[in-house]
């Protein structure tokens, strides 16, 4: 298991394949992109082993030559321990997480700078007469200088990492010199050292970057289940708003006008509750529709009830549909059906209406549907039309490619324009 916060290489390995299956896909990757760079720094060890050979076999295990094998050996043994942990804290850096990397970028630098000096100085110097006899010493601090640069351009900016590494050479350069390589010798190790170490560079970094990419990936897909999440819950309060508000302040208003025909002993009061009973088990009916995400709204269906509603509220309703509106497409019916839902709901609610129209018509090649009362109380023009259920309604209509607009009206007059692109 890892525990939140560390990185994928701080896994406790009782059992190994049980680890890995319990890590999740980016841990994974992570794990093997670490390892990548891991066994780079340890491939330093390879690379001094091999030149040391080499070097012992062409001088027939000249004894003059131990103390500088061993110290080379040294070095790079203690700078690959040095290294493993500079690359740890440098992936981390670079994936945001809370580290001292540039502590120990500064320690194997300096680490790799003094060891390329020290074998440099101590190991044979290369014979004036014979310019290609380049001492086996260059080869272990070129081999220092490359595993050190990787950490380096993973734990810094580019910039800062370019810098870093043409320092380094820089900083080698003076003991290159005083081992007796010539000028053009030294300069070819300065240009194909540098060529090296930019490859290298680029792609330590690119492993981390590619380690980078997977973990925000994760979070994309996160974030976009969290999104899933939060849109079907705007859908499902939408919905039930859409079908309960029209259905409550109906039965509020039916109840209050049982209650006035109870108290004057009118026997109209009976029907009225009978009327509330059916709304109120029409609701219930509604809402599981909506919890299954079935539901639809009819257009002629809903004109009939509002025409309904509306009159029960002593509002005179006009409602013209045309020959057009069985000439739609299902869907658009039914999303012109939730707006004149919306639309009486607002009615009853936030107005003192005796009038209200409905018209629907074609235009332009668009299906428009236009809803206009009265009986509106003054307010702010910006304030129009920024309500929940509208909001809703600007969510249905966007996903048909139409829009939701309401455009200045007279004085007391609610208008408002429901267009859908045919």
């Amino acid at each position: 298991m890892i525990v939140a916060g560390q990185g994928a290489d701080e896994v406790r390995m009782r059992s190994p394949l049980r680890s890995w299956r319990s890590l999740s896909k980016p841990q994974r990757t992570e794990l093997y992109l670490r390892w990548s760079l891991y066994l780079m720094a340890l491939l330093l060890l390879i690379a001094v082993l091999t030149s040391s050979g080499l070097a012992l076999k062409q001088a027939d295990g000249d004894p003059a030559l131990m103390p500088v094998v061993r110290v080379s050996l040294l070095l790079a043994l203690a700078l690959t321990l040095v290294l493993l942990r500079t690359y740890r804290v440098a992936i981390d850096h670079y994936l945001r997480r809370p580290t001292g990397h540039t502590r120990w970028i500064a320690v194997s630098v300096c680490l790799a700078v003094a060891g390329c000096w020290t074998v440099l100085l101590l190991g044979p110097k290369a014979d004036p007469a014979n310019p290609s006899d380049i001492p086996f010493t260059l080869y272990v601090a070129g081999d220092l200088l490359l595993s050190t640069f990787g950490p380096v351009c993973v734990g810094l900016r580019p910039k800062p990492a370019a810098l870093t590494g043409l320092g380094m050479l820089l900083a080698v350069t003076p003991a290159v010199l005083l081992a007796g390589v010539g000028v053009g010798a030294t300069a070819g190790f300065l240009v194909g050292q540098g060529l090296f170490t930019a490859f290298i560079g680029s792609s330590c970094r690119g492993f981390a970057w590619l380690c980078a990419v997977v973990w925000e990936l994760d979070a994309a897909r996160e974030a976009q289940s969290r999104l899933a999440v939060a849109e079907e819950r705007l859908r499902f309060s939408r919905d039930l708003h859409d079908v309960m508000g029209r259905n409550l302040t109906t039965i509020a208003l039916k109840s209050e006008l049982a209650v006035q025909l109870a108290r004057r002993g009118r026997p109209e009061a009976a029907e009225q509750m009978a009327e509330v009973q059916k709304i109120a088990q029409e609701s219930q009916r509604e809402v599981r529709d909506v919890v299954r995400g079935y539901r639809t709204a009819d257009l002629h269906a809903e004109a009939i009830g509002a025409r309904a509603v509306l009159r029960a509220a002593d509002v005179a309703c006009e409602i013209d549909l045309g020959a057009e509106a069985d000439r739609l497409p299902p869907p658009v019916q039914s999303v012109f059906g939730w707006v004149i839902r919306e639309a009486t709901t607002n009615v009853l609610r936030h107005s003192e209406a005796a009038r209200c129209l409905i018209r629907l018509r074609q235009e332009d090649g668009r299906a428009v549907l236009e809803l206009e009362n009265d009986g509106v109380p003054a307010v702010p023009l910006p304030s129009q039309g920024a309500g929940t259920g509208l909001r809703g309604l600007r969510e249905r209509l966007a996903a048909h490619d139409g829009e939701l607009t309401v455009p200045a009206a007279e004085a007391g007059t609610f208008r408002m324009l429901a267009t859908v692109p045919l």
